[in-house]
């Protein structure tokens, strides 16, 4: 019998391996940052492995772009929202209006 080419997942997997050394570099505070983009790499090794590229890091960084991509569009979205109620004349829950100051701080 021949060899079977690695899955997707499988080279997912690998990756994430090699970039090890990278991890253990990071401050402490960054790394549930750093294993959030490989989970949006599995998150979407179905599209990824349909695709079967040489590369396996190219479907690994567009499925961390989509899912980026598709957090930037909710929070767009949910301010949107509130910037849209804010104009229609509603107060913040405390009932104070929000001032920004002159440095970029809001005040009430």
């Amino acid at each position: 019998m021949g060899r079977t080419n690695p899955t997707y997942r499988d080279a997912v997997r690998a990756l994430r391996e090699r970039w090890s050394d990278f991890e253990r570099a990071l401050r402490r505070r960054d790394t549930p940052a750093f294993e959030r983009l490989f989970e949006h790499a599995r998150e979407h090794a179905d599209a990824g492995g349909y695709l079967n590229h040489e590369e396996p890091l190219f479907p690994i960084l567009v499925s961390v772009d989509l899912e980026q991509e598709k957090r930037l569009n909710d929070l767009e979205e949910r301010l949107a929202a509130v910037e849209s109620e804010r104009a229609s004349g509603h107060a913040d829950a405390d009932g104070a209006a929000n001032v920004e100051a002159d440095d970029g701080r809001t005040e009430e």
